[in-house]
């Protein structure tokens, strides 16, 4: 399966002084109207692109601060935005919100931020952050690598993927009802939700790299379109090189329904997808893990 690159994640400004203006690590991707948003596991802020459109992006701050420039202490320190999803009308949000969540992979990394929208799918208002730790510690006694990359929204339930590794190659799909953890959000702190079903994946492997979640999307009938990508580390931690990618469907039902492997080794962290009769019109966005790079906006299809 073939990725069509249209363009760069480039920047207006950069994050801050001594970053270069793009996005590099881009790690999550949601469609709303023109507009895309993409978060990055290396950046306090969201970045905020219009579809078909070359002009640089711009940045909304999600968290107060500044993250160290060195690599080392970067990596330690950020609130690794892995997952981005867009949630419906409720409250004190008439149009919908956008959801950035730490992996919760370490405790710094136990946050998000809960981003209003507008009628015409544009930021409105401040970001707000989210406490996520309790809430993240039943899913940590399931899984003690925990390690959330995408999340989304589908018949009630908020659906978390869980990525794994070389060393625990479980790949998960954890259901959790929607409407409490819609409640805990009007309070800034979500306390401990059980989930109501954890669905294990085996997605294969290649020169014994086994793929793994990276991202998902809801299809209007239920569905989910995901995207996993065969990295070679054995932890929740470390980076490593992409063997392979791969882009699949899970059914409504829990089931995987196909899987298509990438003709190259792109890293891709981020997906959205429209319906097109019976295609699939898909967007992704890759982590070059390297802040000298900029991410990339890919396009591709597949069918339904």
């Amino acid at each position: 399966m073939a990725l069509t690159k249209l363009r760069e994640l480039d920047l207006s400004a950069a994050p801050s002084a001594g970053r270069h203006p793009h996005v590099s690590a881009a790690s999550g991707l949601v469609r709303v109207h023109s507009f895309l948003y993409v978060v990055a596991d290396d950046e306090l802020h969201l970045g905020v692109f219009r579809e078909g459109s070359a002009a640089p992006g711009h940045l909304v701050r999600l968290f107060d601060g500044v993250l160290p420039d060195a690599k080392a202490a970067r990596k330690k320190h950020k609130p690794d935005f892995e997952a981005l999803t867009l949630l419906p009308a409720y409250g004190d949000y008439p149009h919908g919100a956008l959801l950035a969540l730490g992996s919760g992979s370490t405790r710094h990394r136990k946050r998000g931020a809960l981003i209003g929208l507008d009628a015409q799918g544009a930021v409105h208002g401040h970001p707000r952050a989210v406490d996520l730790s309790d809430f993240l510690a039943p899913l940590e006694d399931a899984f003690p690598a925990l390690n959330i990359e995408g999340a989304v929204v589908s018949g009630g339930a908020l659906h978390l993927f869980q990525r794994g590794n070389k060393r625990d190659a479980r790949n998960a799909i954890i259901r959790c009802s929607l409407p409490p953890f819609l409640d805990a959000l009007a309070c800034g702190r979500i306390g401990p939700i059980i989930p109501s079903a954890i669905d294990h994946f085996d997605l294969g492997q290649i020169d014994g790299i086994p793929f793994c979640f990276t991202d998902a999307v809801v299809l209007p009938n239920g569905n989910m379109v995901f995207i996993a990508i065969a990295e070679d580390t054995d932890n929740t931690y470390d980076d490593g090189p992409c063997a392979g990618a791969a882009i699949g469907i899970v059914g409504n039902d829990g089931k995987l329904r196909c899987l298509n492997r990438l003709d190259r080794p792109y890293k891709v962290e981020g997906v959205d997808a429209r319906v097109d009769g019976d295609v699939l019109n898909l967007l992704l966005v890759t982590d070059g893990d390297d802040a000298e790079r900029a991410a990339c906006l890919f396009a591709a299809t597949m069918e339904r």
